[in-house]
Order: structure tokens, then sequence, then C-alpha cells
């Protein structure tokens, strides 16, 4: 996150606005006494370094203390950020904390264990001859695949003597913002296709094929879409491609954004033809920390082979004794959360991993028909209706077929994602309660479900969004459920309607002061959605 620099002095004029500050007489020091909160009217550095040292034990329970009112983890149903190892997992990553992964050269066993990770992941995602290196997150493997495609491009375009100089990229408009900050950072023409209900709320391929043209340097597909969970259609959007290459002569690659699917369509829909199988595709990445199921820290990106990794964009180094090569925007990163990936591979294999994706679907598929069943919600997402059925509206007599046939075996591929909304019925019988309230009073419960609008084109529509994750258990599906229920039924018996904006609004003078000016309370500019 941006913050900037914060002049003390101001600070001090600040926080004398806010009641009761300053009101007790500071009598302790924070040198003498063990235990933090004893001296909890006593200020502690903030906003510069102090003159003087503090007890391990204070500092520890200082901070400690401070950071007890975030939320839980396991009761954070927002992120798709893994947040529960085994404890030999963590034992592992406590040991190796303190290994750099870009020293090479002094740590040969560390990076053996990341060679394989980039054999196995690549057999995953059924290449042959994969080449690839880890990240930081999947935020930085986009910046990289995006980069190799724009230098193929310009090679290519170079080598035919034509101008280089106006690159675009095709997504669509409910990209995640990593992938729009490619475009921005290396000056790439951002072309955004806006998304529908047809098109399930993600990339519409037609329309996106129709953006392409002679400067485009590729395409990027998203495998799992971070609003709703679906799957973009990989093989649909590289037939039209091959369609365009057969009537223009463009080649256009295909990168695929599987942050999250990139380790779930390999167990749970192991038919799915979206990767290295398809030629189009030529380069995948994936957050290890999201159902690859890590701590936040890692990621991944991978080309079909060393041919869609342009040569210019390797560094050779003579570093601490060894020559290394590398292509990444870090230098410098631990290497405890790759060691900790390889551990999830060594012991879960195939078997486990199928396992607890498939659990984690079948927990999404019962926490989407249950608050479907409450006659409050539509169900936005469809991981839970059978393959071929989308859409919350009536079922049509095709749709009830295709039920029948598949006896609800074969459900649509996605993440396991549930997006849901008040029904139309309800906010027309219940005008007062806005839906923003529902996540708002379910913070009071300890629940952190985000309500947000559909990209643009369709942000009439609200959303609330629950990410299933392996510490989502049965037992937690039947209370976030009955909290639900609890927090729709609690609004729409109130008299007058629930100001929303009233109890999320925060009046902090120190955080507002560590803005940037040129964006507090900017409305125009850019604007990014996060994942």
């Amino acid at each position: 996150m941006l913050h900037k620099h914060v002049d003390t002095e101001e600070m001090i004029r600040h926080a004398k606005l806010i009641p009761l500050r300053h009101r007790f007489t500071k009598t302790h020091s924070m040198h003498s006494l063990a235990y933090g909160s004893r001296y909890a009217t006593d200020d502690i550095p903030k906003y510069k370094l102090p003159e003087k040292s503090v007890e391990a034990q204070a500092a520890y329970q200082l901070i400690h203390d401070e950071l007890e009112l975030d939320g839980r983890p396991a009761m954070n149903l927002a992120s798709f950020v893994h947040t529960w190892m085994e404890p030999e997992a963590d034992k592992l990553i406590i040991e190796n904390l303190n290994k750099n992964l870009s020293d090479q050269d002094e740590y040969p066993a560390t990076m053996k264990l990341h060679a394989r990770c980039i054999s196995i992941i690549g057999e995953m995602w059924n290449a042959k001859g994969a080449v690839g290196t880890s990240t930081i997150g999947s935020s930085e493997a986009i910046q990289l695949g995006g980069l190799a495609m724009k230098k193929r491009w310009q090679a290519k375009m170079k080598e035919q003597g034509r101008d280089a100089s106006r690159p675009n990229i095709v997504m669509g408009n409910n990209a995640q913002v990593a992938l729009e900050k490619f475009a921005r950072y290396f000056d790439v023409e951002c072309r955004l296709i806006p998304v529908s209900a047809e098109s399930h709320y993600c990339l519409d391929i037609k329309k996106a094929a129709a953006a392409c043209d002679e400067n485009t340097i590729g395409v990027y597909v998203i495998l799992g879409s971070t609003y709703t969970g679906h799957f973009e259609d990989v093989e649909g959007m590289a037939k039209e491609l091959d369609r365009i290459q057969e009537e223009k002569g463009l080649d256009i690659p295909i990168h695929v954004d599987a942050a999250s699917g990139g380790f779930v369509a390999p167990f749970a829909f192991p038919k799915l033809k979206w990767a290295f199988d398809l030629p189009r595709v030529k380069s995948i990445n994936t957050s290890g920390h999201k159902y690859g199921l890590v701590y936040a820290g890692i990621g991944w990106v991978l080309w079909k082979s060393e041919e869609y990794l342009p040569k210019e964009l390797i560094f050779t180094l003579t570093y601490l004794g060894d020559v290394e090569q590398t292509y990444t925007l870090n230098f410098s990163r631990p290497a405890c959360f790759m060691i900790a990936q390889y551990y999830n591979f060594v012991r879960l294999g195939r078997q486990g991993y199928t396992s607890i994706i498939q659990n984690d679907l079948e927990n999404a598929r019962v926490l989407s028909m249950a608050l479907e069943e409450s006659s409050y919600f539509d169900i936005v997402s469809d991981m839970h209706r059978t393959k071929g059925v989308f859409g919350y509206g009536p079922k049509t007599h095709l749709d009830s077929i295709r039920e029948a046939v598949a006896g609800i075996t074969e459900y649509n591929a996605a993440l396991p994602v549930v997006a849901f909304k008040l029904t139309d019925r309800f906010k027309a019988e219940n005008p007062h309660v806005k839906q923003a309230a529902v996540s708002t009073l379910l913070r009071t419960r300890g629940w952190i479900v985000p309500n947000y609008a559909l990209p643009p084109a369709m942000d009439d529509i609200e959303i609330l969004r629950i990410v299933v994750r392996e510490s989502f258990s049965q037992e937690l599906v039947d209370t976030v459920v009955t909290d639900l229920i609890w927090a729709t039924e609690t609004l729409a018996a109130s008299e007058s309607s629930f100001d929303i904006d009233i109890l999320i609004r925060k009046h902090d003078p120190v955080a507002d002061a560590q803005k940037l000016d040129h964006h507090t309370g900017s409305s125009t500019g850019p604007k990014g959605r996060q994942c």
C-alpha cells in the first residue's frame, strides 16, 4: 500500500483533537514493565524512530496487542489467500525463514526444490519442456507474462519492418487490478471488454476477438474470475484466435491468469482444456498462496518452452561466486514459502489436492443451495449448477432437461466461490434494507463478507461474495448460513433504513493525513479492482 511520510508535530496536533487523549499523566516507562498493556496510556513509537530501546518482551506485547484488533483469518471469507498450514509445514517455514531464494550458490538444496516445483507444475499443466520461475505472487507473475508477450511482439514487428510503438492487450473488464497494472506500467493500451450476464460476468470471447488487431500482443484469459468464480473460456478464446490467424494471418498468443484456477482445474476438472495442451496458450501464472495451499508470498509463472521467453529478458548474473540466470521483478525474496509449496506437493500428492479441492467445491455448493433455499438470495455464481446451466432466473425447459440427464453429477467448472445478492422480491418487500448492511451486520459476528458492484456495464448489480477455502468447514458453512439469515431478517424487521454509511465511516485524522494528497477525496482518475 502507498503511504506518505507524515510530520510528527502535525500528527500530535491532529491527535489532540481526539477526545480523552492525554487525559492521564504518564508515570511509567516502557523499559521497566514486561507486559505492554500495563502502559496502555503511554505513547508507542509511530512516526519516527525512538531515541531509546525497549525490552524485547515489551515490544512484542505492544505490537501483539495492537494486531489483536485485526479480523480473524479463518473468518475472513473475502480473501482467496490461504490462511492455514499443517504444523510440520509451519516448522519448515520457520527453519528456513532466513534463506534468500536469490542466493543460488549458497543454498543449492533449496534451488533443487525450486526446479522440482517448476517440473511438477509444468506436468500438472500438460507441458513438456516448460520453463518458469517462482514469484512473490500472481501480480508479479502477470507482469512477467505480459512483458514476455510484448517483447516477442516487438521483435516480430521489427523483423517485418513495421511500427512497434502502439502495442495493445485484450482482457475482460472483470480483470483483477494486477492485469491492468501491466498495461499501465509497461505502456500497453489496455482494451477492456465489457462483461454481461450472457458472458457470465467475465470475458466475452467474441467481443475479445473483435478487439484484436495487428498490434495485439496477446489476450489475458482468467481461469477464475475474482467477482463470481467463473472460468473464462480458454479453449473457446483459442479457437477464435485460430480463426483470426486463418483469416488475417495474425498469430496472437494467450496468457492464462490462473491465479486461483491453476490449482483447482487440474484436480477438480481434469478434462477441461485450458492449459499448455492448447497450442495457443504460451504462458500461465498461478498463486501458490491461494489454492496451492501455502501462506501469502509465493506465485508461479511458466512458459510452454524457452521459445516463448525472450532471451533479452533473462539476466545472467555473477553473484556471490556463482553464475545465475534470472527473470523476476524482485531480487531478494524469502525461500521458505517456495519450500512450503514443495512440502505440499510431497505431502498431498494428486490424491490430497483432489480431495481438498473437491471438499471446497462441495462446501461451496452446499452453501449456494442453502442460500437459495432461504428465498432471500439469488446466487449469481454458477458453480453449483449443472454443467451448461447458467443464471439465477427461472429455469428454462432446456435447463430442466439438462439437470435431469446429468443427474446433478456434472457441475459447471468454476472456483469454490459463492456470489449472491438479495432477491428482487425481497428488496421490493423491504425497500429500507441496503444489501451492504448485511455485510456490515455480519461483522458483529466476526465474519468478513464483502459487498461490491459487478464490473462496469453490470455495476448496477451488487453482490456479496464468499470464498470457500480449506479452513472453511461444513460446520462453518452451517454457522455462516445461520448468521446470514439472522442479519437479513434483523434488517427486514427494523422499522427504518439502517444507515450503513454512518456505521462504516471512520474519521481517523492520522490515517487521513497519511493518504497521498493527489488521490485523497478524488472521484476521478484510474480505478483498479482488487481480488
